[in-house]
């Protein structure tokens, strides 16, 4: 059997499971310890750093209330122990949750910290835990007549977790489609000294100093306790998926964002499709019960996500175009036969538009929960399976630099031929979102654009990528030509290269940190490499493979399986690493 038969035949697998499968065994804990809390070690949700190193703290609590995090801050703190908090979900692809590489080292777990749901239906308020997860907040806040207007995209997140890293849906309508701009107040929980008790909780609010640094402040000003959102009367949305060409995709996507509330788009550049997602608030009476169960969120039988792993590392490993571009064809087309799991009736889609309650449309991640009866299904990313394996970059843009970032991605389209960009078409092509200007230190200083594209990451650090200079030379033209700043819990290393120099409030947010911290508690090696955008220090053989770093030798790329480190296409300042033989199949 060719391998191209053989992919249609588990793609075929994949269409008939993909109807019927609607539970799942849960993704593993990314806490795992050798003996009852202690000897913990701590993974993202795709089970690997970007250095592919581990990441483990002697020791873990699970404190239940704000006082027992007090608590156990101020033991941590008495003991001289670096402390970082961590959650049942772990989605950071950074090593922001990583505490120091040393035995004086912490886990404070908000995974037992979820039971506070407190809504003020006078003020359209509520106020939570910092580790209740954001589908048990927003049935909650749903059951009582009001909606949170902005969430993530994924469900599997805690209401701390996202905002500290800046998170979003999409929107420049209103307060925007950031979460931590919805935040009106929250309890920070930070180490004091004696006499205080070692720790003690202060309570902030938009009037105070240090709120706008504490809305996005990566775990690193404290605890993030308690949370109070602005809320809304509940409303419904209205969603309809336009499939259609994508010229002009470069100047419509202002007007797009401007006339849909939550309106993105989603660009397919192999398939040359743009996805324009309309999608607008509707009045509560309007007819419609509808379910966005998004299909990369959604369960999936093991044997098939094994199966498309296995297919696309082959394809890799042969060179074939043909064989991705197939995948990604099929792919796009079935996304468009079920409009990417938007389902009318909560049990399939039937038509456009999709019309259900804020609270079912907003967020989705089927994939999380158990079943007792189906424990042959979970997230198709799931690291216990060995499936999908991928890069998530994500940049974020000044909507007036947006355009011109498009245009050179279709200048490098043309040159390369749009076939040898079918492998970011496999997963979800590029997902343009929006999200509005806002006071956080170490948030966006005005209506930006966020692109998100993953792509297939190799087994083994060493090994090359197929066609690996056009996502470096993107990356590159996002962060570097550009200025994009990136996301906070996402993106490879280099993303984040002099990434303090993007944003003009840096200072006043390292003025927090020094304020609430003093003895950089909360700080590793890991987190300040982030912060500090230092990824470019010592370079080593292959670093460049792994986004570790830009290549600016040969030996950082794989010049024994024919990768040197070239200059770009387009953007020519760009150093990729590019396969150079000849015998290309």
């Amino acid at each position: 059997m060719t391998n191209l038969l053989w992919l249609c035949l588990v793609l075929w697998i994949s269409t008939a499971t993909l109807f019927t499968t609607s539970s799942a065994m849960p993704p593993p804990n990314p806490i795992k310890c050798n003996d009852i809390n202690s000897n913990c070690q701590l993974s993202n949700s795709y089970g690997v750093w970007g250095d592919r190193q581990t990441c483990h703290a002697p020791n873990i609590v699970y404190p239940t209330t704000e006082e027992q995090l007090r608590q156990e801050l101020a033991n941590a703190n008495k003991n001289n122990l670096k402390v970082k908090i961590v959650t049942k979900f772990s989605h950071t692809i950074p090593k922001l949750a990583c505490p120091s590489n040393s035995k004086n080292s912490l886990f404070i777990s908000t995974e037992k910290y979820d039971s506070t749901i407190d809504i003020n239906m006078e003020r359209l308020t509520v106020t939570i835990d910092g580790g209740v997860g954001l589908r048990k907040l927003i049935d909650t806040i749903e059951k009582a007549g009001l909606s949170l207007v902005a969430s993530t995209y994924w469900e599997g997140v805690t209401v701390a977790g996202v905002i500290s890293t800046g998170a979003h849906g999409s929107s420049w309508w209103g307060k925007g489609g950031a979460i931590h701009d919805h935040v009106i107040g929250l309890n920070l929980i930070v180490p004091a000294n004696e006499n205080e008790g070692y720790a003690k909780v202060i309570k902030l609010t938009p009037q105070d100093p240090l709120f706008n640094a504490a809305k996005v402040s990566l775990g690193l000003l404290g605890i993030i306790s308690k949370v109070t959102f602005q809320l809304e009367p509940a409303f419904k949305r209205s969603i309809t998926l336009n499939f259609t060409n994508d010229s002009g995709i470069e100047d419509e996507f202002m007007e797009h964002a401007r006339k849909n509330e939550f309106g993105d788009i989603q660009w397919y550049p192999s398939r040359q499709i743009a996805v324009y997602r309309y999608d607008n608030r509707v009045p509560l009476n309007t007819p419609g019960d509808a379910l966005n169960d998004f299909l990369g969120f959604q369960s999936n039988p093991i044997l098939v996500s094994k199966s498309v792993r296995a297919a696309e590392k082959g394809f890799e490993n042969t060179r074939n175009v043909g064989g991705k571009c197939t995948m990604a064809s099929f792919f796009v087309a079935y996304k468009k036969l079920i409009a990417n799991g938007l389902k009318n009736n909560k049990l399939i889609f039937t038509g456009y538009p999709v019309v259900g309650h804020q609270g079912k449309m907003q967020s989705s991640g089927s994939c999380l929960y158990s079943s007792s009866i189906d424990i042959t299904s979970t997230c198709a990313w799931d690291p216990t399976i060995n499936g999908l394996f991928f890069y998530e970059s994500t940049a974020i843009f000044p909507s007036s630099k947006f355009g011109n970032f498009i245009r050179d991605v279709k200048k490098l389209r043309d040159l390369v031929k749009p076939e040898n960009m079918c492998g970011v078409d496999i997963y979800n092509g590029f997902l343009f979102r929006f999200i509005k200007a806002s006071d956080a230190y170490l948030g966006q200083g005005e209506d930006s654009v966020v692109v998100d594209f993953n792509y297939y990451r190799a087994s083994d650090a060493l090994t090359p990528r197929f066609n690996q200079d056009i996502w470096e030379e993107i990356e590159q033209m996002a962060f570097l030509k550009y200025g994009a700043k990136p996301h906070w819990a996402k993106n490879r290393n280099v993303a984040f290269v002099d990434v303090q120099k993007k944003y003009p409030k840096f200072n006043k947010f390292i003025a927090a940190m020094v304020q609430l911290d003093p003895k950089n508690m909360f700080s590793s090696e890991w987190s300040d490499e982030i912060l500090f955008g230092k990824q470019e220090g010592l370079k080593s053989d292959g670093c460049a493979l792994e986004g570790m770093c830009i290549c600016s030798e040969d030996r950082h790329c794989s010049p024994s399986k024919g990768y040197f480190c070239k200059p770009g296409l387009v953007y020519q300042q760009a150093h990729v690493c590019r396969f150079s033989s000849i015998s290309i199949s």
